[in-house]
């Protein structure tokens, strides 16, 4: 999950694994969509009602104001995502598929809807959605697909990134998964689908594809030896599933996934153990199950590989991590009522986009860095540019809080502190701190220190007494605010550690 709160994290302890793995995958309705939150000028859309679906008019103020309501409504996802793995396994989507450029809200809605519709589902009918998806048409230039002028855009990352990945070169053109024919023979294949309703104005009209048969190759597709030269026959609007079927038939497709799960849920190095041991039985099993979801990550999440301890906490999080484990261990609460509410998301979406990562918009066709480029992987989020924006949000949401309308976003520790097993004690709340925010164990140097920002140069008793007295008064405003200060001081240098980068 993006930071569990600390509630639920009692929860699933008590639980237990199998049915805490339950509930993550259990199925949800897909969330409300998002809501006009404050621009009065659309004639069509009311604030407080959702634009999904409703035509644009001429004016340009009405496309960024759906562009900001679909990141705040994203972000707050991300928030209230409950136990579930879905919103993680959606960011997982999105970096595989990724796109950018696209600024049309409702292709962009009902693209990441798509993805949050198979989060944990069949992989093979996913691929076959996003093949003939919108906003992917428009990304890269299937909509410019043609009998006349092949565009092989779409047909090299469809091999390259999204099912079965290069492999080594084996000679010129053969990349021993496929060859460069295949990439021109596949595009000939997917010609003839093309977008509808990009920024439309007309209500007829909604975001969509359509295939036009006139501008589809009617003639025969001959595929290389890497697909056992089959020769594909005209099948109109139904040929691209069918070559999507033929992809899968390749079991390198399976351990071409199984490695980027591998890689977003727990490591980047995969080194020959894991790939014979972990790898090798995940790919088969996502054969065996006729390349559904549910069952391999089910079981990577149980396995005892998974909960080796060296495979806990060896990630550095990713902006939208970093930002909600920040806020959910604590919840940190938002305004009720719609528009602050949206621009208090809309300000860790920005944040965000400070961090080097944001949503809609991959800085390449495959992807955030962190989960491919060689040798960095992970500590690419981590930079002079970065460090200064991460230790930034942190204190801010510590300390004074982002603004929206007259309600600040921040942690209040006062309310946090209540639910932790013995506040009394400086040592007992200092380590109940590091098991919920870091995932490892720290030095007793480190806790000793950490102390020392609570109670600086003062014996333990000293915060016993402050704190009860405070319990005993809860309505005495400054004596509440020494307390609160104290603490606000110690969480600010806790989420200020290195070890609460890591995941």
């Amino acid at each position: 999950m993006f930071g569990p709160t600390y509630e639920q994290i009692k929860t699933a302890t008590s639980q237990g694994l199998e049915s805490t793995i339950e509930q993550l995958f259990e199925s949800v309705p897909l969330p409300e969509p998002p809501l006009n939150h404050f621009f009065q000028d659309d004639p069509l859309v009311p604030v407080g009602q959702s634009w999904v679906d409703a035509p644009y008019y001429d004016d340009v103020n009405a496309r960024g104001y759906r562009r900001q309501s679909l990141r705040a409504w994203t972000m707050e996802l991300l928030n209230i995502e409950g136990v579930s793995i879905r919103e993680k396994l959606t960011l997982f989507w999105h970096n595989h598929f990724a796109i950018s450029d696209v600024n049309d809200a409702n292709f962009l809605y009902k693209h990441i809807s798509l993805l949050r519709k198979y989060a944990t589902g069949n992989f093979r009918e996913l691929v076959k959605e996003v093949t003939i998806d919108p906003t992917m048409l428009r990304f890269l230039n299937g909509n410019q697909n043609t009998k006349n002028a092949p565009n092989e855009n779409f047909a090299r990352e469809l091999l390259e990134l999204f099912t079965i990945g290069k492999g080594p070169l084996v000679d010129s053109g053969d990349y021993t998964n496929y060859t460069e024919d295949d990439i021109h023979e596949m595009a000939r294949i997917l010609t003839g689908w093309r977008d509808v309703g990009f920024f439309s104005t007309n209500p007829n009209v909604s975001p969509g594809s359509i295939f036009r048969p006139f501008q589809h190759d009617t003639s025969p597709k001959q595929l290389s030896h890497r697909f056992n030269n089959i020769v594909i026959e005209d099948m109109g609007a139904q040929e691209y599933a069918h070559l999507i079927d033929v992809i899968f038939q390749q079991d390198e497709v399976a351990h071409f996934i199984c490695r980027k799960l591998y890689r977003w849920f727990i490591y980047y190095v995969i080194d020959d153990s894991a790939e014979e041991n972990v790898i090798q039985p995940m790919a088969q099993l996502l054969i065996d199950n006729d390349y559904e979801i549910r069952p391999v990550l089910e079981t990577l999440l149980s396995s005892a590989h998974f909960f080796d301890m060296l495979n806990v906490g060896p990630m550095i999080k990713n902006p939208l991590d970093f930002i909600m484990s920040s806020l959910k261990p604590f919840q940190v609460a938002f305004p009720v009522a719609l528009a602050p509410r949206y621009n208090g998301y809309l300000r860790l979406f920005s944040s965000s986009v400070l961090q080097q990562m944001e949503y809609y918009n991959a800085p390449q066709v495959a992807g955030w860095k962190a989960y491919y480029q060689e040798p960095g992987y992970y500590r690419t989020w981590i930079n002079a540019t970065t460090l200064p924006i991460r230790m930034l949000v942190t204190d801010t949401i510590a300390v004074n809080g982002f603004p929206a309308g007259d309600f600040r976003i921040r942690i209040e520790p006062l309310s946090f502190v209540e639910t932790i097993d013995n506040p009394n004690d400086p040592n007992a709340l200092i380590d109940e701190f590091v098991r919920i925010l870091f995932p490892q164990p720290i030095t007793d140097d480190q806790k000793a220190a950490l102390k020392e920002v609570l109670i600086p140069g003062l014996p333990d008793f000293e915060w016993t007494v402050e704190y009860n007295l405070y319990l005993a008064n809860p309505d005495d405003e400054e004596l509440a605010e020494a307390v609160a200060t104290k603490l606000r001081q110690l969480l600010q240098a806790m989420l200020s550690m290195p070890e609460f980068y890591l995941s």
